[in-house]
Protein backbone atom coordinates (compact mmCIF):
# COMPACT_ATOMS: atom_id res chain seq x y z
CA UNK A 1 0.00 0.00 0.00
CA UNK A 2 1.41 3.20 -0.79
CA UNK A 3 1.33 5.80 2.37
CA UNK A 4 0.93 9.69 1.47
CA UNK A 5 1.89 12.25 4.36
CA UNK A 6 -0.95 14.98 4.28
CA UNK A 7 0.51 18.27 2.91
CA UNK A 8 1.88 15.71 -0.28
CA UNK A 9 -2.13 14.51 -0.99
CA UNK A 10 -3.58 16.29 -3.59
CA UNK A 11 -7.85 15.97 -4.88
CA UNK A 12 -7.23 16.87 -8.28
CA UNK A 13 -5.30 13.56 -9.23
CA UNK A 14 -2.18 14.95 -11.76
CA UNK A 15 -4.32 14.27 -15.20
CA UNK A 16 -6.56 10.93 -13.99
CA UNK A 17 -10.05 11.12 -13.38
CA UNK A 18 -10.50 11.23 -9.84
CA UNK A 19 -13.43 10.97 -8.04
CA UNK A 20 -14.27 11.36 -4.14
CA UNK A 21 -17.41 9.20 -3.03
CA UNK A 22 -18.83 10.35 0.15
CA UNK A 23 -18.97 7.54 3.11
CA UNK A 24 -22.84 7.53 2.82
CA UNK A 25 -23.22 7.09 -1.00
CA UNK A 26 -23.83 3.86 -2.70
CA UNK A 27 -20.66 3.39 -5.03
CA UNK A 28 -23.23 1.16 -7.63
CA UNK A 29 -24.81 4.46 -8.29
CA UNK A 30 -21.61 5.96 -9.75
CA UNK A 31 -21.00 6.44 -12.95
CA UNK A 32 -17.18 4.96 -12.87
CA UNK A 33 -16.44 5.10 -16.60
CA UNK A 34 -12.88 6.56 -17.05
CA UNK A 35 -12.70 6.92 -13.25
CA UNK A 36 -8.72 6.14 -12.29
CA UNK A 37 -8.71 6.66 -8.73
CA UNK A 38 -11.46 6.98 -6.08
CA UNK A 39 -11.08 9.09 -2.71
CA UNK A 40 -13.07 7.45 0.19
CA UNK A 41 -13.22 9.09 3.13
CA UNK A 42 -13.09 8.57 6.80
CA UNK A 43 -14.63 11.51 8.99
CA UNK A 44 -13.60 9.75 12.15
CA UNK A 45 -11.62 6.77 12.97
CA UNK A 46 -15.05 5.00 14.29
CA UNK A 47 -16.58 5.27 11.15
CA UNK A 48 -15.79 2.26 8.81
CA UNK A 49 -18.39 2.89 5.68
CA UNK A 50 -15.70 3.10 3.68
CA UNK A 51 -14.48 -0.16 3.96
CA UNK A 52 -17.64 -1.40 2.37
CA UNK A 53 -17.40 0.92 -0.62
CA UNK A 54 -13.87 -0.22 -0.48
CA UNK A 55 -14.75 -4.01 -0.85
CA UNK A 56 -17.73 -3.35 -2.94
CA UNK A 57 -15.65 -1.24 -5.18
CA UNK A 58 -12.95 -4.17 -5.36
CA UNK A 59 -14.98 -7.59 -5.44
CA UNK A 60 -18.91 -6.44 -6.74
CA UNK A 61 -18.04 -3.70 -9.05
CA UNK A 62 -14.68 -4.91 -10.22
CA UNK A 63 -13.30 -1.76 -9.78
CA UNK A 64 -9.31 -1.64 -11.07
CA UNK A 65 -7.99 2.20 -10.48
CA UNK A 66 -6.94 3.57 -7.29
CA UNK A 67 -8.39 3.37 -3.93
CA UNK A 68 -7.45 5.91 -1.56
CA UNK A 69 -8.27 6.41 1.90
CA UNK A 70 -8.76 10.09 2.80
CA UNK A 71 -9.24 11.91 6.26
CA UNK A 72 -9.36 10.34 9.64
CA UNK A 73 -6.60 7.17 8.69
CA UNK A 74 -4.87 5.77 11.88
CA UNK A 75 -1.84 3.80 11.65
CA UNK A 76 -3.41 0.10 12.87
CA UNK A 77 -6.14 0.82 10.35
CA UNK A 78 -3.99 0.57 6.90
CA UNK A 79 -3.51 -3.31 7.41
CA UNK A 80 -7.58 -3.53 7.12
CA UNK A 81 -8.07 -1.01 4.60
CA UNK A 82 -5.45 -2.76 2.14
CA UNK A 83 -7.35 -5.86 2.92
CA UNK A 84 -10.60 -4.24 2.13
CA UNK A 85 -9.15 -3.04 -1.25
CA UNK A 86 -7.45 0.39 -0.78
CA UNK A 87 -4.42 1.05 -2.55
CA UNK A 88 -3.13 4.19 -0.88
CA UNK A 89 -3.70 6.07 2.23
CA UNK A 90 -3.43 9.97 2.96
CA UNK A 91 -2.27 9.92 6.86
CA UNK A 92 -3.16 12.36 9.18
CA UNK A 93 -0.59 15.02 9.74
CA UNK A 94 2.30 14.25 12.25
CA UNK A 95 2.10 10.29 11.61
CA UNK A 96 5.30 9.05 11.33
CA UNK A 97 5.50 7.07 7.64
CA UNK A 98 8.01 4.47 8.81
CA UNK A 99 5.85 3.69 12.11
CA UNK A 100 3.12 3.42 9.30
CA UNK A 101 5.03 0.93 7.07
CA UNK A 102 6.17 -1.22 9.97
CA UNK A 103 2.16 -2.28 10.41
CA UNK A 104 2.25 -4.36 7.31
CA UNK A 105 5.45 -6.27 8.22
CA UNK A 106 3.43 -7.81 11.56
CA UNK A 107 1.61 -10.38 9.58
CA UNK A 108 2.90 -12.57 7.02
CA UNK A 109 -0.52 -14.34 6.35
CA UNK A 110 -4.13 -13.77 6.83
CA UNK A 111 -6.24 -16.92 7.34
CA UNK A 112 -9.31 -15.70 5.70
CA UNK A 113 -9.89 -14.21 1.62
CA UNK A 114 -9.95 -10.42 1.17
CA UNK A 115 -10.80 -7.82 -1.52
CA UNK A 116 -6.91 -8.33 -2.53
CA UNK A 117 -6.92 -12.64 -2.26
CA UNK A 118 -10.48 -13.63 -1.98
CA UNK A 119 -9.28 -17.41 -1.59
CA UNK A 120 -8.35 -18.59 2.23
CA UNK A 121 -4.96 -19.53 2.77
CA UNK A 122 -5.47 -22.98 3.07
CA UNK A 123 -7.04 -23.00 -0.72
CA UNK A 124 -4.07 -21.10 -2.32
CA UNK A 125 -1.48 -23.85 -2.40
CA UNK A 126 1.07 -21.84 -0.24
Amino acid sequence: MKLIANNDHSTLGNGQKTIEIPNDADPRLVDLAGVQRIDLHFPKFTDGRAYSQAFLLRRRLGFQGEIRATGDVLIDQLVQMQRSGFDSAVLRAGVDASAAQRQFERFSAFYQGDAVNPQPLFARGA
